[in-house]
């Protein structure tokens, strides 16, 4: 079940009102992939994936470790959004409409929206995108093009997030998908206590737009290899595969 808000019109869908609509804990949705309008939404049962309890089982980690995906971060964020609204066989109507896309652009423009990329050579197959408040980030929609596309996309997710030192990784609904990676439904008082945990003293902001994100989505980025580090003659480079079933089976 959830709770729709009053629907506003596309003039006051701007990117500081969803800024403090997802600080409140609510977002947006349309109805359709063409709805002129859209709807806030706060469910009474939230998905969360816990950031010390995704489910990596044999068979992805040896297809993380393998690299057979290359994977990215925030080098084609409307390529992304794009592709998770697009209708497929599995799922031939999104709730992602032109009002969205265009938001989460400009939030994406400010440092707040992310994506991940799956690639298969040249071809984007895959990815996720949402939106980092605080020490919180908030998926939006992951797709695949490629069997594992998402699933890699949302490991290296949660390994970014957890370098990163965010605390919450809000799934909004629940899917036996998500479930399968380790994710658990909450109530929406559970919820609200571990986002305001989350966000601090930004849940109570009077502009939460104005300050920035707590969380750092870029620190994996700048984190030296863990495979580089036990091998003095290894030229160091971005993180791979290999690097990333390490910090997902890190314990805390």
């Amino acid at each position: 079940m959830m709770r729709h808000l009053p629907e506003p019109s596309y003039e006051v869908l701007d990117a500081d009102r969803v800024l403090v609509a997802y600080a409140a804990g609510v977002f947006p949705m349309a109805d359709a992939r063409d709805a002129a309008g859209v709807y806030w939404v706060e469910p009474h049962r939230r998905a969360i994936l816990p950031l010390d309890g995704f489910h990596l089982s044999r068979s992805l980690r040896k297809t993380i470790a393998s690299d057979r995906f290359r994977v990215t971060a925030d080098t084609t964020f409307e390529r992304v959004v794009a592709l998770c609204a697009e209708s497929a066989g599995d799922r031939p109507e999104t709730w992602i409409n032109a009002t969205i896309e265009r938001v989460f652009a400009t939030l994406h423009a400010r440092g707040h929206a992310h994506s991940v990329e799956c690639w298969d050579g040249e071809r984007l197959v895959g990815g996720l995108y949402g939106l980092a408040l605080g020490q919180a980030f908030f998926g939006e929609s992951m797709v695949s093009r490629a069997t594992d596309a998402s699933k890699v996309a949302l490991a290296w997710l949660v390994a970014r997030l957890r370098v990163g030192g965010f605390r919450l990784l809000d799934c909004q609904f629940m899917t036996d998908h998500l479930a399968s990676l380790g994710a658990v439904e909450i109530s929406r008082r559970d919820y609200v206590a571990l986002l305001g945990a989350a966000l601090g003293s930004l849940g109570a902001a009077s502009s939460v737009a104005a300050v920035p994100a707590v969380g750092d989505f870029g620190a994996l980025d700048r984190l030296a290899p863990l495979a580089a580090a036990a091998a003095a003659d290894t030229v160091s480079g971005p993180p791979v595969g290999k690097d990333i079933v390490q910090l997902l089976t890190q314990t805390s």
